[in-house]
C-alpha cells in the first residue's frame, strides 16, 4: 500500500495553522500522516503546534529557506510514495484526498495532480494561484483556467473537467515522491514563486504528465507570505520566470523572449508608475536583471544552479492559446 503524507510549509504562520490545520486534520484519511516543516520561524508557530497538534509531525529547519528550499530540505527526511504538498492557508473539506490519491495509483505516467483551487474568501470564485490547472504561452506568462492576469472567473463548473495541464499550483502539490527526488526537487536558487511551475516544466520534459482533478476542491486564501502587489513577490516572478525560461524553454523560444521581452517588461514596469506602485518598478527590472542582456544567461550564483539542472535536446513543451 503506498504511503501518501502532507507537508506544510510554515514560516512564521501561527495564526494559519490555528484557522486551517484544524480542517487538514480532520480531513486526513486514516494512515495519512500530517507534517509541518517549519522554516525556522520566530512566532508562536512551534508552541502553537506542540500545545494544540500534538498529533501533527514537526520537521524545524534551522533557517528560512523560502518555499523552495524548504520543502527540498524537509522533504529529504520525509519517508513516502506521495507527497501532499499544502500552503499553510489552505482549508480542506472531508474527502478532498480521494481524487488526487486515485489518480496517483491508477495513472503511473501523472508525476504531479492537484485540486481545483477555490477562494476561501468568496468560495464562488477561484483562487488565483491556480485555479482550475494553468498553462503558459509562447513569451512564458502562465495564465490558469479561471484566471487570466488579474481577472478570476466565478466557478460555476465550466473548468470541471479532470484533464492534463501544463502546470499546478504550488498551493496544493500533490507528486509521485520517487520523480521528484529524481528531478532534484525545487529549483532553491528559485527561493520563491514560479517553482512550481518550473518543476511542472521539467517533469513534463522527463515524460511525465501533470493533472487537475476538480472533482477534488480546497479553499485557498492566498497571499498568507507576501501580497499580490508586493514589490518583493514582483521581483521573485519576473526573475524566476525568465529563469525558468532559460533553463526549460527551445533555442528558438529563448531568443524570442530575449527579444520581446525586455520591451514587456518595461511596459509592466511603467504600468506599475502609473498606478502609483513605486517600488514594483525597480523590482521588475531587477527581476530582468537578473539575466544577462547579453546572453540571456542568468548571472552570478544563479547560473551555476540552473547549469546543473539544464536539459539537452529540450523539446517545445509550452501551449499556445
Amino acid at each position: 500500500m503506498p504511503v501518501a503524507k502532507i507537508v506544510i510549509l510554515n514560516w512564521n504562520g501561527a495564526e494559519h495553522l490555528r484557522r486551517f490545520l484544524p480542517s487538514v486534520v480532520a480531513a486526513a484519511p486514516a494512515g495519512v500522516e500530517v507534517v509541518v516543516a517549519d522554516n525556522d520561524s520566530t512566532d508562536d508557530s512551534l508552541r502553537v503546534l506542540a500545545t494544540e497538534f500534538p498529533s501533527v509531525g514537526v520537521l524545524r529547519l534551522d533557517a528560512n529557506y523560502g518555499f523552495a528550499g524548504g520543502y527540498n530540505r524537509a522533504l529529504e527526511q520525509v519517508r513516502a510514495d506521495y507527497y501532499l504538498l499544502l500552503n499553510s492557508d489552505i482549508e480542506t473539506p472531508e474527502g478532498w484526498l480521494a481524487p488526487i490519491l486515485d489518480v496517483l495509483e491508477r495513472e503511473p505516467d501523472v508525476a504531479v495532480v492537484s485540486p481545483k483551487l477555490i477562494s476561501w474568501t468568496d468560495r464562488t470564485k477561484f483562487e488565483y494561484a491556480g485555479a482550475s490547472g494553468g498553462f503558459i504561452d509562447f513569451l512564458g506568462y502562465p495564465f490558469c483556467r479561471g484566471r487570466i492576469l488579474k481577472q478570476v472567473e466565478a466557478d460555476e463548473g465550466q473548468y470541471d473537467d479532470a484533464r492534463d495541464v501544463f502546470w499546478v499550483s504550488g498551493a496544493a502539490f500533490c507528486c509521485r515522491a520517487d520523480v521528484f527526488h529524481a528531478l532534484g526537487g525545487f529549483d532553491a536558487d528559485f527561493f520563491a514563486h514560479m517553482e512550481e511551475i518550473d518543476l511542472c516544466w521539467r517533469m513534463q520534459l522527463a515524460g511525465y504528465r501533470v493533472r487537475v482533478v476538480p472533482q477534488s476542491k480546497v479553499y485557498h486564501l492566498g497571499g498568507g507570505t507576501l501580497t499580490t502587489d508586493s514589490p518583493t513577490k514582483v521581483f521573485y516572478n519576473h526573475r524566476n520566470n525568465l529563469a525558468m525560461l532559460y533553463k526549460c524553454s527551445s533555442s528558438v523560444q529563448r531568443v524570442t523572449v530575449a527579444v520581446v521581452r525586455p520591451a514587456l517588461d518595461l511596459l509592466a514596469a511603467l504600468s506599475y508608475l502609473v498606478q502609483g506602485r513605486s517600488s514594483a518598478p525597480t523590482a521588475t527590472s531587477c527581476g530582468g536583471t537578473a539575466i544577462c542582456p547579453a546572453s540571456g544567461r542568468p548571472s552570478g550564483r544563479t547560473a551555476k544552479g540552473l547549469r546543473k539542472r539544464r536539459f539537452t535536446g529540450v523539446r517545445w513543451c509550452c501551449v499556445i492559446f
